[in-house]
């Protein structure tokens, strides 16, 4: 049998272990799962390292709903991989078996004002809204161009949430954390 406080130094490294090796799933919102939402999956899940999950889905994406052909194309020349993603109703992740997330980001201010799903596990929640760079009656170029800089404002805040140190990251405080981000840019 082991000493109470090796068996207590046993049971935190296995705790630590598995928070290190078990990724934080984040669920990115928006109406339609076509743009702002897909940007943030696909950032998060190149540059999360193993650390973060990333999915997205919408509250009412429309019949036959693909991502937007900008946003793809914003996220090859950035050399993001966009294998596997589409868009989904946010149904699929309040489902029994869907995974169960740890943090809720709404990046648009329709689906921040919506009424949500019941979220198995109660996961943290917070909004980070960007302008629909879908939106709007310019050029290709400048539709283009609305979309790499939405990309980078969203991969500017993911940088600050990878980096977080890993008591931030635990769940009785990933809710503030992740409002403060979405405050200033700086928890």
């Amino acid at each position: 049998m082991l000493h109470p406080e090796l068996l207590q130094i046993n049971l935190l490294l296995n705790d630590a272990m598995t928070t290190e090796t078990t990724p934080l799933n984040v669920l990115f919102l928006c109406t339609h799962n076509s743009a702002r939402s897909v940007l943030a999956e696909a950032l998060l899940n190149s540059m999360g390292e193993g650390r973060f999950k990333a999915f997205s889905a919408g509250s009412s994406p429309r019949e036959n709903q693909k991502p937007n052909p900008l946003g793809l194309q914003v996220l090859q020349k950035a050399g993001i991989s966009i294998e596997g993603l589409r868009s989904k109703s946010w149904d699929e992740f309040a489902a029994p078996d869907a995974p169960q997330m740890d943090l809720i980001i709404t990046v648009c201010d329709n689906a921040a004002g919506e009424v949500c799903p019941i979220w198995p596990g109660h996961p943290a929640t917070a909004h980070w809204g960007y302008a629909d760079p879908s939106e709007g009656d310019g050029s290709d170029a400048e539709k283009l161009e609305a979309f790499r800089k939405t990309m980078h404002l969203i991969k500017r805040r993911l940088e600050l949430l990878i980096n977080l140190p890993a008591d931030k990251l635990e769940k009785a405080r990933l809710q503030n954390t992740a409002r403060e981000l979405s405050k200033d840019g700086q928890a």
